[in-house]
C-alpha cells in the first residue's frame, strides 16, 4: 500500500524546554502505573494463587523491567506530544503510527470511566449506599482533573505530586499497622492452587504494572527528557514495587483466606489494623487513586490528540497545542466528549466493568505491540535500551496471546487507520493529477 510522505521528526533530545523537574515526573509515572489496581488486586491474585500471590507480585514486577526501561529509552531521546505514535512513525511510517494513535486515543480511554467509577464503589462501600451513589461520586471524582489539566502540566503536576505523596503515606501507614496483625500460619499452604494459580495472579498483575506509554505524551514538557526520564522511570518501577509486594504481603498474612473473597480488601485491612477508621482512611485513598490517574492520563490524552492532528491522522484543528510548553485545550474538550460517551455506556451497561477493561487492555497491549518494535529499530543496535526492547518483543507476543478474542477492537481502529490512508493517498492523486492536467 502506498504510504503518506512523514511529516517532520523531532530529533533525538538531550535536554527539553519544559518545566515538569524530576520530583513531578516522578509522582506522574507513580500515579500512571500503581493505578486503582492497589484497590482491587491484592484480593483478586490472592483468591487465584493464594499465599503463592506474592511471587505474583515480584514475577511481573521484574518483567516489567524492560519494558519501561524501553519507553524510557525512547522518550528520553525522542521527546515528543506523539508518544508512541511519535516513535511508531518514525520506525514504521504514517499508517503504523495512525493505528496506535487510534488505539491509545479511542480505545484506551474506554478506561477513564472505569478508573472513576472504582473510585465511587469504594467509597459507596466504605460508607453504605446504593450502588447507583457510585455514579453521583464517580462524576465528582471526573472534575478537578480536567479542571487543572485546563491549565496545563505546571498546575496538574504540582497536584499530582501532592496527590502520589500523600497516597504513598496512606499505604505506607496501611502496611505499618497491618504488621503487627501478621500471621505466619496464614502463608500456609504456600501454593494451593499449584502454579497454574500463580500463573494466573501473573495475567492480573500485568495489568496493574501497565502505564510506562502513557507518560511518553508529556516527555517534552520535561526540563530534561534526557536526565529526567530513566530516572524518574526507576524510581517509579521500585515505588510501585515495593507498594505492590507490601499490599500483598499484609493481604494475606493479616487477612487469611477472608482477603480472597473480599470486595474491598483495604477497607477489611484498615479494619483489622485500624477499627474505627477503616472507612475514612479508604476513602480517601480511593479519592486519591481516582483522581491521581485521572490527572496523570487527561493530559497524556490531549497531548496526543494535538499530535494526532498536527501529524494529519485526526482534523488539524485538533493540533493547536501540541508544541511543547503549550495547552491543548481543544484536544483536551474532546478528550471530555470521548470520556462523556463512554461513561454514559458504563451506566446503561449496568456499570458492568469488564467489557471496558478488557477494550482497555487488548488496546493497551496493541500500543506495546508496535512501540515495542519501533524500538528494536530506533534504538542503537546492542545497547541496554535495544536489549530491553527485544525481551520486551517476546513478552508482549505473550500479552497478545493472552488477549485473543479481545484485540477485535483495535482490529477494527487498525482498519479505520488504514481506510484513512487510503482516503488521503487516492485524495492527493487527484490533486496531483488537477494540478497536471492542462487548461
Amino acid at each position: 500500500m502506498a504510504q503518506e510522505t512523514a511529516t517532520s521528526a523531532p530529533a533525538a533530545s538531550v535536554a527539553g524546554h519544559g518545566t515538569i523537574g524530576l520530583l513531578r515526573a516522578s509522582s506522574l509515572y507513580v500515579a500512571a502505573v500503581l493505578g486503582t489496581g492497589i484497590l482491587v488486586l491484592p484480593a483478586l491474585a490472592q483468591k487465584a494463587a493464594g499465599p503463592a500471590s506474592v511471587l505474583s507480585v515480584a514475577a511481573v514486577l521484574l518483567l516489567s523491567i524492560p519494558l519501561a526501561g524501553t519507553f524510557a529509552a525512547l522518550a528520553s531521546r525522542y521527546p515528543d506530544a506523539g508518544g508512541v505514535a511519535t516513535f511508531v512513525r518514525l520506525a514504521l511510517g504514517q499508517t503504523a503510527a495512525r493505528m496506535s494513535g487510534y488505539w491509545f486515543f479511542f480505545g484506551v480511554q474506554v478506561g477513564g470511566p472505569v478508573v472513576a467509577i472504582l473510585g465511587g464503589e469504594y467509597l459507596v462501600a466504605a460508607f453504605g449506599g446504593p450502588r447507583w451513589a457510585a455514579i453521583l461520586v464517580a462524576v465528582a471524582i471526573y472534575l478537578p482533573p480536567f479542571l487543572v489539566n485546563a491549565f496545563g502540566l505546571r498546575v496538574s503536576g504540582s497536584l499530582q505530586l501532592v496527590l502520589t505523596a500523600v497516597l504513598l503515606a496512606a499505604v505506607i501507614g496501611v502496611v505499618a499497622t497491618s504488621v503487627p496483625h501478621l500471621s505466619a500460619q496464614r502463608f500456609t499452604p504456600f501454593l494451593p492452587h499449584g502454579w497454574v494459580g500463580v500463573g494466573a495472579a501473573i495475567s492480573l498483575f500485568v495489568w496493574a504494572f501497565a502505564g510506562w506509554e502513557a507518560v511518553t505524551h508529556i516527555a517534552a514538557e520535561f526540563r530534561n527528557p534526557r536526565r529526567i526520564i530513566p530516572i524518574a522511570t526507576a524510581i517509579a518501577i521500585a515505588t510501585v514495587g515495593i507498594a505492590y509486594l507490601a499490599l500483598q504481603l499484609v493481604t494475606v498474612g493479616a487477612l487469611g483466606s477472608a482477603g480472597a473473597s473480599s470486595a474491598v480488601p483495604l477497607l477489611d485491612l484498615v479494619s483489622v489494623a485500624l477499627p474505627g477508621y477503616g472507612a475514612w482512611i479508604i476513602a480517601g485513598i480511593a479519592l486519591i487513586v481516582s483522581v491521581g490517574v485521572l490527572n496523570a492520563y487527561l493530559p497524556a490524552f490531549a497531548n496526543l490528540g494535538a499530535s494526532l492532528g498536527r501529524d494529519g491522522h485526526l482534523p488539524r484543528w485538533f493540533a493547536k497545542g501540541a508544541e511543547s510548553g503549550q495547552v491543548p485545550r481543544r484536544a483536551l474538550a474532546v478528550t471530555g466528549i470521548i470520556n462523556l460517551v463512554y461513561f454514559v455506556a458504563l451506566v446503561v451497561s449496568g456499570l458492568d466493568l469488564t467489557p471496558f477493561i478488557l477494550i482497555h487492555t487488548s488496546c493497551m497491549v496493541a500500543v506495546y505491540s508496535l512501540g515495542m518494535v519501533a524500538a528494536v529499530r530506533l534504538l542503537r543496535r546492542f545497547s541496554p535500551g535495544w536489549w530491553m526492547a527485544v525481551v520486551s518483543v517476546v513478552l508482549v507476543v505473550g500479552l497478545l496471546i493472552l488477549a485473543g478474542a479481545h484485540l477485535v477492537v483495535p482490529a477494527g481502529l487498525a482498519l479505520v487507520a488504514v481506510g484513512v490512508t487510503i482516503y488521503k493517498v487516492r485524495n492527493r492523486k487527484r490533486n496531483d493529477a488537477a494540478v497536471s492536467r492542462p487548461l
